[in-house]
């Protein structure tokens, strides 16, 4: 097939944020662009993610910004009645909103929007309800989706998709999950007035973090929560209220405790959308996650095949997917100078947890330093925030620095506390500069900010 014979030089299944990128840059470098989406423009960050969760935070904040006030003398009485259904009204709102700021945004690209589920017949051919369209190049930008475990009374439980859906704020609430979507979750129904227990099979909260900031963000989150680690639960059952409308749950878990819930919310992980697309049929080789399998520059099995974002199960953070989809839109179709750019480097990415609190991070790991590096050096610390001197919470701030001894570059930085994820977004600039720990020393701290304690940090607690 002739390259003038294909309806399309580029067909992007998924709009969510790799897809959309990867469509927008293509059609602004003059190629023929469609995109096909079956559920929402934005994909997961926009509607079921990053935004909402965001906005649900800010909310789960107030209380605690109300409780302080009287520190500083405000005289604030009982805390205010909280509206749930407000608030999911109004985010309803603002998700609309951008849901169709990304449609306008594909339109005034000249990107075609094709509304249906998509599936390959071919590696040219694409089909959605009656139509096929032919294309000379098809990128996978699906995205991904929640995992639920079979267990028994599973089908009684929501996901974080459906906590965005629920219209009446839960009294008791079961979270089970350690990472990210558990963790900010937990925080936001606690921050609302919930009673929150929280289950997770491991010994410690956000494992894949730096050991020492994990455990200092459990230890906080165990303060507000009924932590229960090590534990998984079994089933899940419906009981009748007493005297009472509705229904309520009984969680068992496997160490044999009983908690009664109003709602189990699943937040153990999420796994490639590939099924259904006519992957399989066509040669494309997928992992053992289900992500489809790419090279260094997003080509799959099959040529004329690609695939970016949370669908490849390599690093699914929305930054990330939007840095793939636009070089490789970018690299087919040869903007000057990027087509023999270096691949993406997947180092120095840095990510925060909107928890309580916050978490944000930025290079390696102490455990990672120490296995690439025959010495490391280790600067910290914690404090309480200047606002709490006042307020007399019990809640504090943890930061910490890795440097290599041998050239004096910050090889890693982690923070714990208030403002965490907004203070990391300096740092990585610093790091992807290359900066020493002599950089920092020599850098004039802003007076009085948490952020000036990463370059007033003079004594490593740790050398070697």
């Amino acid at each position: 097939m002739q390259h003038n014979e294909f309806d399309f030089d580029f067909f992007v299944i998924g709009a969510g944020s790799g897809g959309v990128r990867a469509a927008r840059t293509a059609a602004g470098l003059g190629a023929r662009t469609a995109i096909a989406e079956q559920r929402f423009f934005g994909g997961t960050c926009v509607n079921v993610g990053c935004i909402p969760k965001k906005l649900y935070t800010y909310a789960a904040q107030f209380a605690h910004h109300w409780r302080d006030a009287v520190s500083y003398g405000w005289q604030t009485g009982d805390l205010p009645a909280f509206d749930w259904q407000r608030l999911k009204d109004n985010k309803d709102k603002e998700i609309n909103r951008l849901n169709g700021i990304y449609r306008n945004i594909l339109g005034t690209a000249g990107v075609q929007i094709i509304e249906g589920r998509a599936i390959l017949e071919d590696v040219h051919r694409v089909r959605i309800g009656d139509q096929v369209f032919t294309a000379q190049h098809i990128l996978i930008a699906t995205g991904g989706h929640s995992k639920m475990p079979e267990i028994p009374g599973i089908e009684l439980a929501i996901d974080s998709d459906g906590f965005f859906e629920l219209t009446k704020q839960p009294k008791r609430v079961l979270v089970v999950g350690g990472g990210y979507i558990a963790t900010e979750l937990a925080g936001v129904f606690a921050g609302l007035g919930s009673t929150v227990h929280l289950v997770h099979r491991g010994n410690v909260l956000l494992g894949d973090f730096d050991a020492e900031i994990a455990s200092f963000v459990t230890e906080a989150i165990a303060s507000y929560t009924d932590l229960n680690l090590r534990s998984q639960v079994s089933r899940i059952e419906k009981h009748i209220k007493n005297n009472e409308s509705g229904h309520e749950l009984l969680v068992t878990l496997d160490n044999g405790r009983q908690i009664t819930v109003d709602t189990v919310l699943f937040a153990t992980g999420r796994k490639p959308s590939t099924a259904g697309l006519g992957l399989e049929k066509i040669g494309v080789q997928l992992d053992d996650g289900g992500g489809v399998h790419v090279n260094e520059f997003y080509e799959s099995s099959v040529p004329g095949i690609y695939a970016v974002g949370d669908v490849i199960n390599r690093v699914t953070l929305t930054p990330v997917a939007l840095a793939e989809g636009q070089m490789l839109a970018r690299r087919l179709f040869r903007q000057p100078d990027v087509a023999s750019a270096p691949v993406m480097s997947y180092e120095l990415i840095a990510s925060a947890v909107f928890s309580d609190p916050q978490l944000a991070t930025v290079g390696l790991t102490e455990a990672q330093a120490r296995q690439q590096f025959s010495a490391v050096k280790v600067f910290k610390s914690r404090f309480r925030p200047l606002k709490h001197t006042m307020t007399g919470a019990a809640e504090f701030t943890l930061m910490k620095m890795l440097v290599d001894p041998a050239t004096d570059r910050v090889l890693g930085v982690h923070m714990a506390g208030a403002d965490a994820a907004e203070i990391i977004q300096g740092m990585a600039v610093a790091l992807q500069a290359g900066a020493t720990k002599a950089d920092f020393d020599n850098t004039l701290g802003i007076h009085p900010t948490a952020a000036e304690e990463f370059v007033t940090m003079r004594t490593p607690v740790s050398g070697s």
